[in-house]
């Protein structure tokens, strides 16, 4: 892999509930993701990775932080260089059924990028809108139709040509999968895969099935609580987890009993995870792990490289990581 596309640096969004409350959605994460890679994104609902994706794309504005897009810092852009950021960077929603405009025909849906960054006769809008749904696997003839009309596998397939439509190198993916029958999941997964190979696409893929997040990811970054506390290639995070949240993670991943010798037992966490609104002052895992000591209750600990390219948070990964 070359070098990064996207990097955050200490990235913050944090959202005020009341006058004396702060919601700690996204707190000191750090991402770097290179060219033409998937970074993989987990971790349980409501740990800040839909608003992490967000934040990068400037969806929402960042509270503190630096989101650097090709080596230029894009929390700062305004106006034309913000709109020049926008054609290059996209996302795929996870609901197909409400981020489809269902008063407008799917053609329509499709070219409203196009429109405002890329200016086309109304032939070549046409030909465009061909193009893009025959890259999705769709034929000409759903661009006449209503999104109301098609199958949630279908409608995922039109969000992935919209996305596409303005050909950028950056798609954040939140839980495109999600809302999706098993079976059609698979063939969503699998497009996205070949869509990168054939345009060199960058991704950020988030989800909570970990079995698709390993098919698609060249790494995997496992979010707790807003905070990043672990790191590293699919292969090693699957095969070697070392905080014990994604040990946890991995864990729980079903497997088929063929024999029915019940071949692992689930240790399953215990508590609840703490509030982001007040969020420990520690390790924010501490309270539900069992490895805690006194100095994850005091301190929070650094994401730190164990090994290359391996990055835990966690102040005795020399024992649960074993």
């Amino acid at each position: 892999m070359g070098e990064y596309l996207v990097e955050a640096k200490n990235l913050c969004k944090y959202f005020q509930v009341d006058r004396h409350h702060t919601l700690k959605a996204v707190d000191g994460v750090n991402i770097a993701i290179r060219k033409g890679e998937t970074l993989g994104l987990v971790g349980e609902s409501g740990c800040g990775k839909t608003t992490c994706g967000r934040t990068l794309l400037r969806l929402y504005e960042a509270t503190s932080g630096e989101i650097l897009f090709d080596g230029k810092d894009i929390s700062k852009l305004h106006g034309k260089e913000l709109m020049q950021f926008k054609h290059r960077a996209q996302m795929v929603f996870q609901d197909p059924y409400s981020s489809l405009d269902p008063r407008m025909t799917i053609g329509e849906i499709i070219a409203e990028g196009m429109d405002v960054h890329v200016k086309l006769s109304g032939k070549e809008r046409q030909q465009r809108i061909a193009e893009l749904l025959a890259a999705v696997g769709l034929t000409e003839q759903f661009a006449s139709r209503f999104a109301h009309e098609l199958s949630g596998g279908q409608r995922q397939r039109v969000g992935i040509a919209r996305a596409l439509a303005v050909d950028p190198d950056f798609i954040v993916c939140d839980e495109p999968i999600s809302a999706l029958d098993v079976s059609i999941q698979a063939q969503i997964v699998n497009l996205l895969i070949r869509l990168q190979r054939e345009r060199g696409l960058t991704y950020l893929f988030i989800s909570h099935d970990l079995s698709m997040v390993k098919h698609i990811s060249d790494r995997v970054g496992v979010m707790y609580l807003g905070s990043m506390v672990e790191m590293a290639s699919s292969k090693e995070i699957f095969s070697h987890p070392k905080h014990p949240y994604t040990q946890a993670l991995m864990a729980a991943i079903p497997e088929v009993d063929f024999d029915g010798e019940g071949k692992k037992t689930i240790e399953r966490l215990q508590g609840e995870v703490p509030s982001p609104i007040n969020p420990p002052a520690g390790c924010r895992f501490a309270a539900r792990c069992k490895y805690a000591t006194d100095i994850c209750r005091q301190e929070m600990p650094k994401l730190v490289e164990l090994e290359p390219d391996h990055f835990v948070a966690c102040h005795h990964c020399d024992v649960c990581g074993k």
